[in-house]
């Protein structure tokens, strides 16, 4: 029996955890009966299991005919705090907690992929360390694993993940060589004046007023920092201040997020996001606080693991479209571990418009076509077996 035809005779399985896990979806870093079933069925499969990695992360390790090298699969758990809407018969059970994002997929995916390889452990010409991630959404989990050790003990000499992603369609796969997604960053904006009466401004140092010379300012960025041919977004997505309709406020805070592909093209917008709003608040009469912290780096796909996932691609569904072009300005903090470990990303594609099952990741009617998550399974599985077999040098 091929890879692909395991995991084919896995579908209504695969589909089952999805659904189990979609109905009961847990937040970051508490992702306690997910973990708890992963490790169990790792543990069947006859893997070295460590849990409590991350505080609910969980590692499985099926080692091969050979030690080395060592292939690291990732796959995260965590839900959102969303209400859902889908009207599924699988929907969540639990109000205000949703898998809006498809890492009940991905959960899914991971424990049929360790099934697929625990089935064929002689032909794996190395060890596959499958790490199952809490807390992807708050870009917390990958780094906190990474600070206890997930990435050693076997050290990872390569590193593959996946997402089902519904800005594509089934069918299509997005794997370029190179920028994927964006790094990105989180900002917090005090901008502290003077308050006062609402009818007598000109005694006041407005916040508010430099607050929305700041917003306008920080656009400029975008278009007259930024060279036109790299990407990048500055957004402000919270502002509060005032308590009352005739009272000049004494401070504002906004938040918000910076996004950029180029770790270059992120150091120059934040030194000019820096800039900008210091000197704005300073010529308006009033003083800024920022906190603006990094939450994760670009995923930039290693240039000799993406032609080879590709031709997996290819050689499990020949009727494949391959996306070398697609680049999404959301964020992933599979990135981390990217950053000293050659790795791989995919997105799969999952959107069914013809079924409605097409909304964006993070609304509340979200789903994805369930068609996609065999074929994933199929082409992680035979990635790792070829990668482990062919040893691709990387420069």
């Amino acid at each position: 029996m091929t890879v692909f035809e395991q995991a084919f005779a896995l579908r209504d399985e695969i589909i089952a955890m999805r659904r189990d896990f979609h109905q009961n979806p847990e937040l970051a870093f508490d992702e306690v009966r997910t973990a708890k079933i992963v490790a169990e069925e790792l543990g069947k499969l006859g893997m070295e299991v460590i849990t409590g990695v991350a505080k609910t992360g969980v590692i499985g390790l099926l080692r091969g005919s050979a030690d080395t090298p060592v292939l690291g699969l990732r796959f995260d758990m965590d839900a959102l705090p969303i209400n859902e809407e889908t009207g599924a018969p699988y929907a969540s059970l639990i109000p205000g907690k949703m898998h809006a994002c498809g890492h009940d997929c991905h959960t899914a995916v991971g424990l049929s992929v360790a099934k697929v390889l625990a089935g064929r452990k002689d032909e794996l010409q190395g060890t596959v360390k499958f790490i199952f991630q809490p807390a992807e959404e708050m870009a917390g989990g990958a780094a906190q694993m990474i600070a206890e050790g997930a990435l050693k003990n076997p050290k990872l000499d390569y590193v593959m993940g996946h997402h089902v992603w519904n800005e594509l369609p089934l069918g299509e796969y997005g794997l370029i060589p190179g920028p994927l997604m964006a790094g990105s960053a989180v900002f917090t904006i005090k901008i502290t004046g003077k308050g006062g009466h609402g009818a007598i401004p000109h005694d006041t140092k407005d916040p508010i007023l430099a607050s929305a010379h700041i917003i306008t300012a920080l656009q400029s960025i975008i278009s007259r920092n930024i060279n036109p041919l790299d990407s990048a977004v500055v957004s402000v997505c919270q502002i509060e201040a005032g308590s009352a309709n005739n009272i000049i406020p004494q401070e504002a805070i906004l938040t918000g997020t910076l996004r950029a592909f180029k770790p270059e093209v992120m150091e120059l917008v934040s030194k000019r996001f820096t800039t900008i709003i210091k000197d704005i608040a300073g010529a308006m009469g009033c003083v800024a606080e920022i906190e603006l912290v990094k939450m994760t780096e670009p995923v930039i796909n290693n240039p000799v693991l993406s032609p080879l996932m590709a031709e997996v691609v290819l050689e499990i569904d020949p009727n494949a479209k391959i996306n070398t072009e697609f680049q999404t300005i959301v964020s992933e903090d599979f990135s981390l571990m990217m950053q000293d470990v050659p790795g791989c990303f995919m997105m799969v594609g999952s959107a069914n418009p013809e079924r409605g099952l097409d909304y964006g990741h993070h609304h509340p009617k979200f789903d994805v076509d369930e068609a996609c998550l065999p074929y994933a399974v199929a082409i992680l599985a035979q990635s790792a077996i070829r990668v482990l077999e062919q040893k691709p040098k990387i420069n």
